[in-house]
């Protein structure tokens, strides 16, 4: 029997999987949960001879899921000749206690417990895919990989805010940044692409998808990043406003009467270019509709090249330089437009898009897209799942030597 680790990501509503083989880093299937918990519940699994639905899942929560999943796929599993010997599991904070990814025990996961109040909607589901796990695969190895590890490396300079030290102490107060899985595989897959080492290379990294966020690299580290203590801080996403005037929540209240929890929803789920151009947050719709006159998506396009532009620029003091530049997420890896724009944006940093090269890099394709100058910018497919794959049947493997 061949090993293969299964990937979880599970969030309040729904669980996504994946199967990976670990010798070959190929992935062997994958499938989606939605609307867990709900009369609608619905399981759909990808498998190498087509999709399939796995029953009615009427009501079920995260562990009748995970067990209906298990459950649908023994008998590929046995056909196949695998058995799955680590479960990986993604975790979006793990707040100053995890710096890597770790073997979940009893231990670890009364950390995981312990940063939920710094990613309340979050956390918990992920921690309730964790014991779902545990209770399907109970002797099998659970490992966690956090969202926020890779930016650990970051220093103090980098991630305290100018607020009263108490609430550092006693609150957690300081940035964390996120999306540091993709940050991580993509800044070690454009230094490969490359033929360069990682460590020589000052490097950003964007990852720009409904969520978007940036990393400074140096020295093959990150030591700055653009989202902060919550998903919320940096640049204009999708639905999310980015940087704001903290003062801009009470001018609101005061005008409108509006609670606080109000305002966040709004700056959370109704800013971004969803706010902006009143049409959508996808940038596929804002930019069809700018294409047809509409001025407020054609501002709302305009206002998220620009402040992603500016973003890189400010980092390039972090990252002490710039060597590389690179683009991922389903924005950066798919909108020639948008990379084009910013690199003119950027020609003061010697950059000089290849028009040519930039409108092949679509639709997963990894290759550079500047011309040859002292800086290079690249498009490279992030891939999360992978990095989780080999994280926990590293840990995995680790463990049972040590036995």
């Amino acid at each position: 029997m061949s090993s293969v680790v299964l990937v979880l990501n599970c969030g309040s509503s729904s669980v996504k999987f994946a199967l990976y083989d670990p010798l070959t880093d190929r992935r062997l299937l994958s499938g989606l949960a939605e609307r867990v918990g709900t009369p609608q519940a619905s399981v759909t699994v990808n498998f190498p001879e087509g999709r399939r639905e796995l029953g009615d899942l009427d009501g079920t929560d995260h562990t009748g899921v995970l067990n209906r999943v298990l459950h649908g796929l023994q008998g590929w599993l046995a056909e196949q000749g695998h058995r799955i010997t680590a479960v990986g599991h993604r975790v979006v904070h793990g707040g100053e206690k995890f710096s890597s990814s770790v073997l979940l025990d009893e231990a670890t996961m009364a950390a995981v417990h312990e940063c939920v109040p710094l990613a309340p909607l979050h956390n918990p589901a992920n921690i309730a895919g964790v014991e779902a796990a545990t209770e399907a695969l109970p002797d099998i190895p659970q490992v966690g990989v956090f969202d926020t590890a890779f930016h650990q490396s970051m220093p103090p300079v980098a991630y305290r805010y100018a607020v009263p030290s108490e609430w550092y102490a006693e609150l957690g107060v300081r940035r964390y940044g996120f999306h540091g899985t993709s940050h991580r595989y993509v800044s070690e897959a454009a230094a490969e692409h490359l033929g360069r080492p990682l460590g020589e290379l000052r490097m950003i990294t964007a990852h720009l998808g409904n969520g978007c966020s940036l990393a400074a690299l140096r020295e093959g580290v990150s030591v700055d990043t653009s989202m902060g203590l919550t998903p919320l801080e940096g640049v204009v996403m999708g639905t999310r406003s980015g940087d704001i005037d903290p003062g801009l929540p009470g001018y609101v209240q005061d005008r409108t009467g509006a609670d606080l929890a109000q305002i966040t929803n709004d700056l959370n789920k109704r800013s971004g270019l969803l706010g902006l151009s009143g049409v959508s947050n996808d940038m596929r719709e804002v930019t069809s509709a700018a294409a047809s006159g509409n001025p407020d998506a054609t501002l709302s396009l305009q206002v998220f090249e620009y402040r992603l532009a500016k973003y890189i620029a400010s980092l390039t003091v972090a990252a002490g330089g710039l060597d590389v530049l690179v683009f991922t997420g389903g924005i950066g890896q798919n909108d020639a437009r948008l990379r084009s724009g910013v690199l003119h944006r950027l020609a003061h940093f010697g950059l000089q898009v290849d028009e040519s090269a930039n409108s092949r890099a679509v639709g997963g394709q990894a290759g550079v897209i500047s011309r040859p100058g002292p800086v290079t910018a690249l498009v490279m497919p992030t891939d999360e799942e992978l990095v989780i794959a080999r994280d926990a049947h590293r840990l995995a493997t680790a463990e049972g030597s040590d036995r």
